[in-house]
């Protein structure tokens, strides 16, 4: 049985993310209703599930990164949606715009293609995706870190990357059959299937880091975060338009050297959360909600990982899994409170909540 959180720490959804999460999901399955329309039910169903079918590998692995303090679902969904729907459709509306003033000055078909390609897209996709990031600003006390802005950034990514994914395989579909869809799929879906969120997860770090931080400049990482997006999305489009494998290869040498990058600084952050429970949560074994068993257990990742397989053999998963997140939220809190200040009857009752939390799933 889970252990509720009570009102005072809920992460209840505003009206606001409600609206977001609607509207962005109602123009994603307008976008997918014109493919259909425009491109017959066959090719749109080749593309879709070309588009699809890795979809469920990638969100796992990109929520994978966030186990330890999971996101609220409604909060990834929103960034999901968002960049599936409302990034989508404005691209695609700004694109145009931008390649036909392009057209208008005297520029050919071809070189307004490329600028498309090499340029706009990669400038006005990846503000348009990053944009998820600034209004979850609103939402600030969810992103405790820059692996929460990664995740976030990877869920816009993932959205935007599987409805546009529709749209070019049924065009492959459309000029050359399903063989040209599936041998774009090889190049999309297969050997560069994380390119979207990887590109806008340099956003997701620059704004976490502006929230997380309390130096001077802080804020200037949102900007330096963007144009990092729009130059690793620039370098991939501009390869992809040469058709050479040197310059393709190098490119994804490149990208390839962004995802270790985002690897590291989540291992790095998971690392340093973990340890940190070792700081702040001995100062709580006289309540006897911590032991100095589970200070073991929670000090590391191997032996949380070795309890929850114990607790799920036991009959009492759930449990373990609810006082391990309460844990960690309680962890989290003093490094919010260490980091930013924090009235002390909020933090009172935001710790009293975790404690509550934490007795509650021992029950079990």
């Amino acid at each position: 049985m889970t252990a509720p959180l009570p009102s005072s720490v809920a992460r209840r959804p505003s009206k606001a993310l409600l609206i977001g999460l609607v509207v962005s999901g109602i123009l994603a399955l307008l976008v997918l209703a014109v493919l259909l329309l425009s491109g017959g039910a066959t090719g749109f169903g080749l593309s879709a599930l070309l588009a699809l079918a890795p979809l469920p590998v990638l969100l796992a692995a990109v929520l994978s990164l966030d186990r330890i303090e999971p996101e609220p679902k409604l909060h990834l969904a929103f960034a999901f949606a968002w960049g599936a729907g409302v990034a989508v459709v404005l691209a695609v509306a700004f694109t145009f715009l931008g390649q036909e003033l392009f057209a208008r000055a005297g520029y050919g078909s071809a070189v307004v293609e490329d600028i498309g390609t090499v340029l706009l897209a990669p400038v006005i996709e990846e503000a348009l995706k990053g944009s998820a990031l600034l209004l979850l600003l609103r939402r600030r006390h969810e992103i405790d870190g820059l692996t929460d802005g990664i995740v976030y950034a990877s869920m816009a990514g993932l959205g935007f990357a599987a409805v546009e994914n529709v749209g070019y395989y049924l065009i492959a579909f459309g000029e050359d059959g399903a063989g040209a869809a599936i041998q774009l799929f090889v190049l999309r879906g297969l050997i560069d299937p994380l390119g979207h969120p990887i590109y806008t997860s340099m956003i997701g770090i620059g704004v976490a880091y502006a929230l997380t931080r309390r130096t001077a400049g802080r804020f200037a990482a949102i900007p330096l975060g963007y144009l990092g997006a729009v130059f690793l999305h620039a370098l991939w489009n501009g390869s992809a338009t040469t058709g050479s494998l040197t310059w393709l290869g190098a490119a994804y040498v490149v990208i390839m050297a962004a995802l270790i990058l985002l690897v590291v600084v989540t291992a790095a952050e998971r690392r340093q959360l973990v340890g940190k429970m070792g700081v702040y949560l001995p100062g709580y074994q006289h309540t006897g909600l911590v032991t100095d068993v589970d200070l073991r257990m929670l000090s590391t990742l191997p032996a949380r990982k070795a309890a929850r397989k114990w607790a799920r053999g036991a009959g009492i998963g759930r449990a373990m899994s609810d006082y391990q997140q309460a844990a960690t939220e309680l962890t989290m809190l003093h490094l919010r409170a260490e980091r930013e200040g924090m009235d002390p009857a909020r933090f009172a009752m935001e710790r009293d909540a975790y404690l509550g939390a934490m007795a509650h799933a021992r029950r079990w």
